[in-house]
């Protein structure tokens, strides 16, 4: 399976520079997620790779070939779009084998591919249907088996759940990672949604504003966010942060806590405490998130049911955490944000 290098590449939509200097390996059989917020650069980039845009600088090669210059159905990649871009008036069969044609197979070969990959999506069953016959999840799957077809192996994925609902785009995800093993193919995902970065990459890339802000595995990133952005963007509920300074070196900072790591209860004489007034309670079934208010700032608490009465909005909480849970980040990363004090203290 080929696998991806680009060096230094950049974008530039007239004097706007959307891309900036990026450098990026992909391995062969990895499935990478491009992951950040709207304006990030993450489909832009992905299109560059496909050779859907052009690059104004640097190089991006495929199987270590640079393939700058070359048009998109030389580059040996299958896209998958959100919109599905399935021809309405084709059966499933048809969509399947119409690149197929438009390469000169026989027949019998065609008709052989396209009947694998159906079996490979679970969709053999449908094949004389036409897309308007068919649900989204099945559709998409279409799709999918419409870039499998053609057996690049790398596959091109442009948020392609975005238009599912919510049950659905589970699944889905369940079943991208799965064909993804099954074929040991090379892929790359754009997606905003940080739950799918997480859950199917072997590597995510997160993009801000044009650029890298970390490369990772998702234990890694999650364990270890090295920007205030990163720490802050992947994590549902998100990172709850503090302002702080350093005891003894004066410098301002800004000092992350996931919610799991908050708890009622002390667990130990170094033990961090804050002290907040419980607002609001989302029960959740198996766990609870308890949003809590300390001198201003917002904090989320994620607790599990564990039987205990739970506290009502309104009341003054302690909330603590172990010392080694905490993140720490310069105060100029917070974009501006106010140092707004907080009741902080050891072991209350």
């Amino acid at each position: 399976m080929p696998d991806i290098e680009l060096k230094n590449l950049t974008k530039s939509f007239g004097s706007t520079q959307v891309i900036r200097d990026i450098s990026l390996r992909i391995d062969a059989g990895e499935f990478a997620v491009l992951v950040g917020p709207s304006g990030s650069g993450k489909s832009t980039l992905l299109r560059m790779i496909a050779g859907l845009e052009e690059i104004t600088g640097g190089t991006c090669s495929i199987d270590g070939k640079v393939v700058n210059h070359l048009p998109p159905k030389q580059r040996g990649v299958a896209m998958v779009f959100q919109n599905y871009a399935l021809y309405p008036h084709m059966t499933v069969f048809d969509n399947l084998a119409f690149a197929l044609k438009v390469q000169g197979l026989g027949r019998a070969e065609i008709a052989e591919r396209v009947r694998k990959v159906a079996g490979i999506v679970e969709m053999e069953d449908y094949l004389q249907r036409k897309p308007a016959q068919l649900s989204g999840g099945q559709r998409q799957r279409v799709a999918m088996a419409r870039a499998m077809v053609r057996n690049t192996g790398l596959f091109l994925l442009d948020e392609p759940l975005s238009n599912l609902d919510a049950k659905l785009r589970t699944q889905m995800r369940v079943e991208i990672r799965r064909l993804h093993d099954r074929l040991g193919a090379t892929s790359v995902y754009v997606t905003h949604d940080q739950t799918e970065a997480m859950t199917l990459a072997d590597k995510i890339v997160v993009l801000n504003d044009g650029r890298i802000e970390q490369v990772g595995t998702p234990d890694e990133l999650y364990e270890n966010p090295g920007t205030l952005f990163v720490a802050g963007f992947l994590g549902a509920p998100p990172m709850n942060f503090l302002p702080g300074t350093m005891v003894g070196l004066g410098g301002d900072v800004m000092v992350g806590v996931r919610p799991e790591k908050l708890r009622l209860e002390r667990r130990g004489d170094d033990d961090l405490c804050i002290k907040a007034k419980l607002e609001l309670v989302e029960y959740l079934g198996s766990s609870a998130l308890f949003h809590c208010s300390a001198a201003g700032i917002k904090l989320v608490v994620e607790t599990q049911g564990d039987g205990k009465p739970r506290p009502v909005p309104g009341v003054a909480i302690n909330l603590f955490t172990d010392t080694r849970s905490l993140h720490r980040y310069p105060a100029k990363d917070a974009g501006g944000q106010p140092a707004v004090g907080t009741e902080v203290q050891r072991g209350a």
